[in-house]
């Protein structure tokens, strides 16, 4: 979807350029919540935010997964560890993950003192992140889950080749939805760390979604994701360029009109009881240099965001 098609229909974008790339951001009150992933100062959002029938897989008929993308996935499973084939970006955007995920540990004593954390990697794809979690020191284990298939079946595969995350439970990954993952029995079951790296982008419907990943963070812990901003320069950069133009994200990866800015994720999480502490790092891709953290960067293309669930 092209923004000429929805844009007449919008508000104007209007970017935080002004703000910190990184920064903490407080808890506002009750009063204050905003519609689901709406706010005053974003554009009405074209993405869906409830579940329909009709977009649906067969499998589940409660999944936000559109079966559109597991098939897209499905087709780019065998170039996944390829460090300079479709999955290059990904690999190149790893540092940065852990850097973000280092920063939100450092600002809550009661994770950055557990030295036996436990992961939850949702839409893990091949393994890119999971498989470097699981090597941390600090690490006691990574569940990572995908609806994906074909993709899966290498993340196994390339699993098997390091000795290491053969001890049982180091990595272990489930091919489900996270809607049919069985949620913790109790709060304190729940994981360290939930991460949803550049996932949020190709689901149906972000706040049933986030809905059911809330559950799974234990008190204390971080949800931590990464996506696009839903703006012209991100569909000209991610669209146009990287796919249309110098080919280096595979055609049809991004559909312009899923991408969720910051401020809808900021406003939604503000609106929700017992979440608090938010943090936001904006980043761009510089060819040449790679993944860079840029300040303001998350108002109008890439940027990590987490969210802390109150102890």
């Amino acid at each position: 979807m092209k923004p000429s098609d929805s844009l007449r229909a919008i508000r104007p974008i209007q970017r935080h350029l002004t703000t910190p790339s990184y920064r903490l951001i407080p808890a506002r009150p009750a009063q204050a919540q905003a519609p689901l992933f709406a706010s005053a100062t974003t554009p009405v959002s074209p993405i869906r935010f409830s579940s329909t029938a009709s977009s649906q897989p067969k499998e589940s008929s409660k999944s936000t997964v559109d079966p559109t993308e597991v098939s897209h996935f499905n087709a780019l499973a065998s170039s996944w560890w390829d460090p300079v084939g479709p999955s290059r970006l990904l690999h190149l955007m790893n540092p940065l993950r852990h850097t973000f995920i280092s920063r939100c540990r450092a600002a809550s004593s009661s994770v950055s003192s557990n030295s036996n954390l436990r992961y939850l990697d949702i839409g893990c794809g091949g393994g890119i992140f999971a498989e470097s979690a699981a090597r941390l020191a600090h690490t006691a284990s990574v569940t990572a889950i995908d609806p994906t298939p074909e993709v899966l079946k290498i993340a196994e595969a390339h699993k098997r080749r390091d000795p290491t995350l053969a001890a049982p439970g180091k990595l272990t990954y489930i091919n489900t939805s996270i809607e049919d993952l069985p949620q913790p029995k109790t709060p304190q079951e729940g994981y360290d760390i939930v991460s949803l790296f550049e996932v949020l982008e190709h689901v149906n419907a972000p706040g049933p979604f986030l809905e059911h990943i809330m559950p799974h963070v234990k008190p204390g812990g971080w949800l931590v994701l990464s996506t696009i901003s839903r703006t012209w320069t991100s569909w000209l950069v991610t669209n146009v360029m990287a796919e249309d133009v110098l080919g280096i994200v595979p055609k049809g990866t991004h559909d312009w009109a899923k991408y969720v800015n910051e401020s809808e994720l900021r406003d939604w999480f503000y609106g929700k009881p017992g979440w608090g502490e938010l943090k936001t790092m904006g980043v761009m891709y510089v060819p040449g240099f790679g993944w860079k953290e840029v300040t303001g960067s998350e108002g109008w293309g890439n940027y990590f965001f987490a969210v802390r669930r109150a102890e």
